[in-house]
């Protein structure tokens, strides 16, 4: 399943939708027509657990394409948002997760050679996150050196608390694309918090797909291009900490609740990494993709 927050209109609240074929349908609308209650927030939703997406999956198979009136609206209509629009935490970010990134950030950034040992974690505040389309903002008085990275976001669908690696899929509720922005000039001491945590850094989006239908995260192609050029273009094998890994070792410690997201870290061929050094300007757009999940479109503009 395909599940997206979006807006009708520029004034109409947002509200839960699940992607069918070329329409949005209101799960929430739909639930009260065919006698399944449904709620109208994607972390209500959530928090109902993995049977609802079987339920709703089941609904919306049986309706076959004929909803009931105001229940469905031509997704090409409607405003999507980010899927989570104001997570609950801040989320989870993982560092220097892909082999060459890590070779590419010892040559051009304070980070050392060797690989990591242990996952590598950061944050990046709630107000960092933006929806599909929505622009990055580039404040010149804090930054010149504004950088891209693409990754896979793991969405946890239930509360986990020292979870093995053979289980910790299981805690998952589905994947999205993340676009990691980085202010590469602003970290401080070794903290990446305000290089990572500035508003706008966090381009969530276009659709949550639940974990049945990406049963294995760890064969997803994923790409970002600037201004039609490809910069990153990978797949998510090359993780050196896979999602599994990354959901046992964040649970040992923190517990990882309904509607938490781990970005799961980008591979090579960020700003940073090329010779010369390459940054976002206002007036660039960026595209991220993920196999399977869909793209993040996004324009840089003068904060």
């Amino acid at each position: 399943m395909r599940l997206v927050t979006y807006r009708a209109n520029v004034e109409a609240e947002a509200r839960l939708g699940a992607i069918a074929d070329d329409l949005v349908v209101d799960l929430a609308r739909f639930g009260e027509r065919v006698g399944v209650p449904f709620p109208a927030t994607m972390l209500e939703f959530i928090d109902l657990g993995p049977q609802a997406v079987a339920i709703a999956t089941k609904a919306i198979a049986e309706a076959d394409g004929m909803f009931p009136l105001g229940t469905a609206i031509p997704l090409a209509n409607v405003k999507l948002l980010a899927p989570i629009p104001r997570p609950r935490k801040n989320l989870f970010g993982i560092g220097l997760n892909y082999t060459e990134h890590v070779a590419e950030s010892a040559k051009s950034l304070d980070t050392s050679a060797d690989l990591p040992r242990q996952p590598v974690i950061f944050s990046k505040p709630p107000t960092t996150v933006i929806g599909p389309d929505e622009p990055i903002r580039h404040n010149a008085e804090i930054t010149r050196q504004l950088d891209w990275e693409v990754e896979l976001a793991a969405v946890i669908g239930r509360r986990a608390k020292g979870v093995s690696r053979e289980n910790a899929l299981g805690y998952v509720f589905g994947y999205t694309v993340c676009i990691d922005m980085s202010a590469r000039d602003c970290r401080r001491a070794g903290q990446w918090i305000y290089s990572k945590g500035q508003d706008s850094y966090a381009p969530l989006g276009p659709c949550i797909v639940t974990a049945d239908e990406i049963p294995d995260p760890q064969t997803l192609d994923l790409s970002l291009t600037v201004n039609g050029v490809t910069k990153q273009a990978s797949n998510t094998a090359y993780m050196l900490f896979k999602v599994d890994e990354l959901v046992a070792d964040i649970s040992k410690g923190i517990t990882l609740e309904p509607g938490d997201i781990i970005a799961t870290g980008t591979p090579a061929g960020v700003g940073a990494g090329m010779d010369p050094q390459e940054w976002l300007w206002p007036g660039d757009t960026i595209v991220a993709t993920v196999e399977g999940i869909g793209s993040l479109t996004h324009p840089v503009v003068k904060a």
